[in-house]
């Protein structure tokens, strides 16, 4: 049997303007062996950071930049830099202090996330935790969730709630609520960038791509999930292969314009394309989906392309004028 594949790392980079500590929670848990992601660089705005020499003495590597006496935009084209430079594939906000633009936010959209000292939406901004006292509330707690520009407004990955006690201050609940961070957002963190290379999420960006084709249908061919156009003489344009007949991808199957296609795709772009055993032989073309950086428009378009392939003129005339438009 061939030998198993080692699963590949998400490189994630973190931010943070001060004493590091969720930095430092999230840094241990990727010494674990079974944690996705590995922290490639930490980064700050401050050059005294005391951050900056936790994460150099477990030998990470470090950047800084002070924003003193500098434009925001510009400071943020230099800490951006060095965080493409690093190849993180995701952002970790941990404790960074400084207002980002919606340049910086587009750049990472959906590949950047905070942890935020509320009950989200409750609480938004500062004083969380003497207004959840203020109001009464039973529970406090913290919630993981994806950067957006709105203030603590992104889509919520995960919470835990923390007991109020009855002689609670803002200060003494703090100090249990930051505990629960420290457990709550590297779970919740390798959860969510760990998910782009497991089977049943890239299976799930597939279906919703392939079902958004005219008069798709998923099912099964040889026991492993495809999609085919509609109605009994339906044909086959997609096939979900999850590391089948000992290949270590995982990946989605269409259909090209032959053989020599395949071998093409798969000589010159061997990172993105290989010749599936079986379906290379026919024309088809495996995409490979657990790696870094899959291009989804690119598999959207593949994905048309196949359906185009088998579907009856009736459906692919109607797409063509839908596509004038």
């Amino acid at each position: 049997m061939p030998e198993a594949k080692v699963p590949q790392k998400v490189k994630v980079a973190c931010l943070l303007s001060g004493n590091g500590t969720t930095m430092s929670a999230l840094l241990f848990q990727s010494k674990l062996s079974d944690c996705p992601y590995e922290i490639v660089l930490v980064a700050s705005n401050n050059p005294d950071a005391p951050g900056l020499k936790i994460a150099a003495a477990e030998g990470i590597a470090t950047f800084s930049h002070d924003h003193r006496g500098m434009d925001r935009r510009a400071h943020e084209e230099v800490i951006d830099a060095a965080l493409r430079d690093s190849g993180a594939e995701y952002l970790a906000l941990c404790g960074y202090m400084r207002i980002l633009t919606e340049e910086f936010f587009a750049g990472w959209e959906g590949r950047m996330v905070n942890t935020h000292p509320s009950l989200l939406p409750k609480y938004k901004g500062l004083d969380t935790h003497q207004r959840a006292i203020d109001a009464g509330d039973a529970y406090g707690g913290c919630s993981v969730h994806v950067v957006t520009p709105e203030l603590d407004g992104g889509p919520v990955l995960g919470q835990m709630p923390v007991a109020i006690l009855r002689d609670d201050t803002a200060d003494s609940l703090a100090s249990r609520v930051i505990l629960a961070e420290y457990q709550l957002y590297p779970r919740i963190f390798a959860e969510y960038v760990g998910r782009q290379y497991r089977a049943d999420w890239l299976f799930d960006r597939v279906q919703e791509l392939a079902m958004a084709l005219p008069e798709a249908e998923a099912r099964e061919s040889h026991g492993s999930p495809g999609w085919r156009t509609g109605g009994k003489s339906g044909k086959f344009f997609a096939h979900f292969n999850d590391q089948h007949h000992g290949s270590e991808h995982i990946a989605v199957l269409v259909k090209t314009g032959g053989p020599d296609e395949v071998i093409g795709l798969s000589e010159t772009a061997p990172e993105t394309y290989f010749k599936p055993a079986y379906y290379g032989a026919s024309g088809w073309v495996g995409i490979i989906l657990n790696r870094p950086g899959v291009d989804w428009d690119n598999v959207a378009e593949w994905l048309e392309r196949s359906w185009r392939m088998v579907a009856p003129k009736r459906l692919t005339k109607l797409q063509e004028i839908a596509d004038q438009f």
